[in-house]
């Protein structure tokens, strides 16, 4: 079997950088247009650059979200913006509209094309129409079960790729019409303003102003919010299925839960592949995926068909044990302290764990704090201040800070 590539969402430069430390073999990222996270920061023209440029030093891999559903107007700009992505050498382009396909192959036909999940193939016949036409890869509907990923894996020969974790749309392969119908932001042009993750009321017809709970809690019910993916326990079964790439979603996360996912997919893909006769689920990978803001896990598709239990109906969605406070800028060897940014409260006397792309994972207590000046300080208030803490083991650039989250 060959190892299946893991790939991580970048949706800034900074997550880029950590998702590749952190060991993702490839990222897939947008720009400033037709991508479908436009309230994502994305990157700028120099940002793809230098993004791209960092993969390839890493010899990992950079692609390009092209997969809004286009009107004409927005074609006009599209053979140069798909010009610069050539020259500026991404690796792939993850388009779903069949325009979209027409004018990257004939505009950069160099580049492989990734067909989106946004154009929900759910069968070995649409599969080979796209392999037919010269697609590279395709990425799966989420509507599959393992058994259906099989007998496409059987029948066609393109690479297949696959959601193995993060949030899951509520509409039919993300294509949703209700961030339209309630905002104007069009969903399918990288504007969803999210309408499924609201809270709601059943209203009757002829008792208006009569908002009536829809399930038993008092505060509305949240109908259209879905659990998250995360298939780490049935890793096994995922790579046996011929799956190319295992994708991570979340390109609107934060640093801390695409440096967190990232790195405990990687040991865990690294540790099947060394020994698959001897590998389990180490209990420490699920504590791992559960220090990151998450909603409850659910497999999905994947195994049965969905249900009510797939859902979730309180008003309490996302659950983590951990808060991401401070990322490793630099490590002074003399002083045996790191050099940190902060992202969140950080006080003297807590207790934190610190994180690394490679190397032990260690827990210690901040017994000491100067800021950037060396003046002592006792907290660091100021968001993103500078700040310099002893360490008891040598840390490198990129490590995460983080502390138990109902800890002080």
């Amino acid at each position: 079997m060959n190892k299946p590539e893991l790939l991580a969402p970048a949706g800034n430069l900074e997550k880029l950088k950590m998702a590749l430390l952190y060991g993702a073999d490839a990222v897939f990222m947008g720009g400033k247009a037709f991508g479908l996270r436009a309230f994502s920061a994305n990157f700028t023209d120099a940002e793809l650059r230098e993004g791209i440029a960092f993969a390839h030093r890493l010899q990992k891999k950079a692609y390009i979200t092209v997969n809004v559903f286009p009107h004409n107007a927005d074609l006009e700009e599209l053979p140069a913006y798909l010009a610069f992505l050539r020259d500026a050498g991404a690796d792939g382009l993850i388009v779903a509209d069949p325009g979209v396909y027409r004018l990257a192959r004939t505009t950069v036909p160099e580049i492989p094309l990734h067909i989106s999940t946004q154009a929900n193939t759910t069968n070995w016949a649409a599969v080979l129409f796209w392999q037919e036409l010269g697609a590279r890869r395709v990425v799966l509907a989420r509507e599959l079960s393992l058994e259906d990923i099989g007998i496409i894996r059987q029948k066609a020969g393109v690479e297949l790729e696959a959601f193995v974790h993060g949030a899951m749309c509520i509409s039919y392969s993300g294509r949703c019409l209700m961030s339209n119908y309630f905002t104007g932001r069009d969903s399918n042009r990288g504007e969803c303003a999210q309408p499924c993750r609201w809270k709601y009321y059943l209203v009757e017809e002829k008792r208006p102003n009569q908002y009536i709970p829809v399930l038993e809690d008092e505060r509305g019910t949240y109908i259209f919010n879905s659990k998250d993916l995360c298939l780490l326990p049935h890793l096994p079964q995922l790579i046996e299925s011929g799956i190319s790439s295992f994708k991570i979603e979340g390109r609107m996360k934060s640093v801390h839960y695409v440096a967190t996912v990232v790195k405990t997919y990687r040991q865990a893909i690294d540790e099947y592949f060394a020994d698959p006769q001897s590998f389990t689920v180490r209990p420490e990978w699920l504590e791992e995926l559960n220090k990151v803001s998450h909603r409850d896990y659910t497999t999905g598709f994947y195994f049965d068909k969905t249900t009510a239990g797939d859902q979730i109906y309180g008003s309490s969605s996302y659950h983590q044990t951990h808060d991401f406070i401070g990322v490793v800028r630099r490590y002074d060897a003399a002083a045996q302290t790191a050099i940190v940014e902060q992202r969140n409260h950080m006080r003297l006397g807590q207790e934190i764990e610190i994180v690394q792309p490679d190397g032990p994972t260690f827990r210690q207590q901040i017994t000491a704090m100067s800021d950037a000046d060396g003046n002592p300080i006792e907290a660091a208030p100021h968001p993103q201040q500078i700040v310099a803490l002893p360490v008891r083991l040598p840390v490198t650039p990129y490590s995460m800070v983080r502390r138990k989250a109902d800890a002080e």
